[in-house]
């Protein structure tokens, strides 16, 4: 392909919420030559260190820059790897009087935002034939930029176009003759063109089959090119109460798939029935995780809380061990089952912790619970997934409407990214739940409020 005449070409100013989303952010601009404000680097020193995934971006963005560097100095163009593909410069701000527009004194506060703003805008002075353009994160930055005649656009590399086209796991399907429903219900399976006709099925696909006179729960096996029926089971005394919940405990219980999603706003008892359906199967596995990402409270580090470690994480941790006193309370005090719950977690063979203590080590033969999955990024969830060993199965649950970071969205967010991207794998299987069991009151709340 011809390379663009420089007019042609864009220079994208990227923020620093874009490097600390993915550390390659630069070299996704194909052709287009990328600038850097230095203010970018200097907020990037501040995340060095640390344990979370931000701190690893920054510290691989600053080694992909020393590399791509070598002895030029940042402030020439220096060219990208690839003849496609454009150059990069560190973009000074400009100084007081150098530029007709300082977003300093237009927003009356001086601010690293400000700075970038202005770097940005001296870039778009000194290219006068060249569309200069802000790619952040931060939608509060981009509205800044367009309010001062500066062209802004989210990093859109990873970032699902349609959320409402996303698998949903489930298909309704009427009008199936009753005869081939009782078949199912006899022999157990089904030859797929009987149901499908001419459509072919996702792996782990779930349906509904109805006729006028009866119904039935099935699933598409790949591995078999069937459709099975599936039957409503309890799991550590949590009974489903609807087809969507039957269908996710399916999907936990079944040895086949290795990589789970269960998606729903809350009340819908994602968390509650992947945690009974680990305990159900925890003679299958050496330890269950159950994790959660820590979103900290008004962008403050958990250091900010008073007490020791436990004493910090514990506000975070609550949910998780609502679902498990729930569960246990399903038995008497007195039952094997009531003491087996205490034990595990005594023993550390049930552990809750917070997702960032996961990080680097190898899950061989774990069941793996990520609650709150879509306050990830997708090179997160891509962290946690390649993590898994032998035997490791992994469970992601989450609400991509109920966004608490204030970088992704519902089209950004990790399990929106996993659920579209591995819809079609064998080992996958998604679920939707739709239907709010919590109570009354919180159906009320979702659907009214």
């Amino acid at each position: 392909m011809p390379r663009a005449k420089k007019t042609d070409r864009k220079i994208f100013v990227l923020d620093t919420s874009v490097i600390l989303y993915e550390h390659i952010a630069l070299m996704n601009f194909e052709e287009h030559d990328i600038g850097l404000p230095i203010t970018v680097l200097e907020e990037l020193d501040t995340f060095k260190k640390g344990n979370d995934t931000k701190n690893f971006e920054a510290r691989e963005f600053t080694r992909l820059l020393d590399k791509l560097a070598k002895d030029k100095s940042l402030q020439d163009w220096i060219p990208l790897n690839g003849k496609t593909r454009g150059s990069f410069k560190v973009v000074m701000e400009a100084g007081s009087g150098e530029s007709q527009h300082d977003a300093n004194e237009v927003f009356g506060e001086r601010k690293n935002d400000h700075r970038i703003l202005n770097a940005a805008l001296r870039l778009k002075e000194e290219n006068p034939g060249r569309n200069v353009i802000l790619v952040s994160k931060d939608i509060n930055l981009r509205l800044k930029a367009k309010s001062m005649g500066l062209p802004a656009e989210d990093y859109e590399t990873g970032k699902i176009k349609n959320v409402d086209s996303l698998r949903k796991g489930k298909i309704e399907i009427e009008k199936i003759d009753s005869d081939l429903i009782n078949h199912l219900y006899e022999d157990g399976t089904l030859a797929p063109k009987d149901v499908l006709k001419r459509k072919k099925a996702q792996p782990n696909q779930y349906f509904i089959l109805k006729s006028d006179r009866n119904s039935v729960l099935a699933y598409y096996n790949s591995i078999d090119d069937t459709i099975e029926k599936v039957d409503k089971r309890p799991v550590s005394g949590v009974k489903p109460k609807n087809a969507e919940q039957t269908f996710a405990i399916h999907a936990i219980m079944n040895p086949e798939v290795k990589l789970v999603t269960i998606q729903g706003v809350a009340g819908t008892g994602k968390t509650l029935l992947t945690l009974a359906g680990a305990l159900e199967q925890r003679r299958e596995f050496k330890q269950i995780y159950l994790a959660r990402p820590i979103v900290p409270l008004s962008n403050k580090d958990i250091g900010y809380l008073p007490g020791d470690i436990k004493s910090k994480l514990n506000p975070y941790m609550e949910p998780l061990w609502d679902n498990l006193k729930f569960i246990q309370n399903q038995y008497k005090e007195t039952d094997k089952e009531f003491k087996t719950i205490t034990e595990m977690v005594n023993k550390e063979k049930l552990l809750i912790t917070p997702l960032a203590y996961i990080r680097g080590r190898s899950l061989s033969n774990i069941f793996f619970i990520v609650d709150e999955a879509q306050n990830l990024t997708p090179h997160e969830i891509k962290t946690i997934i390649t993590r898994a060993g032998e035997n490791t199965k992994i469970v992601f649950t989450g609400d991509i409407h109920q966004i608490d970071t204030p970088y992704l969205d519902s089209q950004s967010n990790g399990l929106s990214y996993l659920i579209d991207r591995v819809k079609d794998h064998p080992l996958y299987a998604h679920i939707t739940l739709e239907k709010g069991e919590r109570s009354e009151l919180a159906n009320l709340a979702n659907e009214l409020l």
